[in-house]
């Protein structure tokens, strides 16, 4: 079996997924990126991780399929051996004015939850027979706008909540084995909200720390959570610079 840790990081190849991938690196961690289209940006990142000292490997699977994610974590055992941490960062929305209930269409719906709450099920499900090995962790990227019920979308928001339940489940269902967690940011400076000025400055405004969350921000929260938080499971740690206070 591989020596040095093993971790998976799903929507690893960009944004918060890609500055928590980095952090794991600097730890020492094999990594592993998943994603699901970026295939550049995620051939980017391994040569950024590869840099650190680790091994990287990037696989595509789009984690709203049980068939493909079950595929990639089957490579990334064949590759490395084993697996001692999965970060949930993949996710997906659609901008949609809250009150606009006509213009949320089922398909948005389905995708949305398809990839933000049954793709996380994927993933630790078919990640936790090898994490039992291991004593690992979990920990799931969701969103203010799961507590707060406004986001980008009412789908997304409510994806978001979902996530956080989903969580709680788990970390009931696969301890003490295992440990799993979310930490809930605020709005992120990511390519999502690129060009959407207004948009950001709405969903920040009021933040007693006076600035909006960052990829890093992210990853300063999940690092520990994942390597050494060892009594804490079910926890929604929130990252928005106190604006939900």
């Amino acid at each position: 079996m591989n020596i040095r840790k093993v971790g998976l990081i799903t929507g690893g190849g960009t944004g918060t997924g890609k500055a928590i991938a980095l952090g794991l690196a600097k730890e020492g961690v094999d990594i592993v990126i998943n994603y699901s289209r970026s295939k550049e940006d995620a051939e980017q990142t391994v040569i950024e991780v590869e840099k650190l000292g680790v091994s990287c490997l990037a696989l595509q699977a789009d984690v709203a399929s049980d068939e493909q994610v079950r595929a990639m974590i089957e490579k990334t055992i064949q590759q490395f051996g084993r697996l001692d941490y999965v970060v949930n960062s993949a996710g997906t929305t659609v901008f949609v004015d809250m009150k606009d209930l006509e213009g949320l269409k089922t398909e948005y719906w389905d995708r949305i939850l398809d990839v933000n709450v049954k793709g996380i099920f994927y993933v630790c499900r078919a990640a936790s027979p090898y994490l039992k090995q291991t004593n690992g962790s979990i920990v799931n990227i969701t969103s203010i706008a799961g507590l707060t019920g406004v986001g980008s979308s009412i789908a997304y928001a409510t994806s978001k909540a979902a996530a956080i339940g989903l969580t709680k489940s788990l970390a009931r269902a696969l301890a003490p084995e295992i440990r799993v967690n979310n930490v809930a940011p605020g709005i992120i400076l990511t390519r999502w909200v690129a060009g959407k000025e207004e948009h950001i400055a709405k969903l920040s405004a009021g933040a007693p720390l006076e600035r909006v969350c960052t990829p890093k921000d992210v990853a300063d929260v999940v690092l520990p959570l994942l390597i050494s938080a060892s009594l804490v499971a079910g926890q929604t740690i929130v990252v928005d610079g106190g604006m939900t206070l």
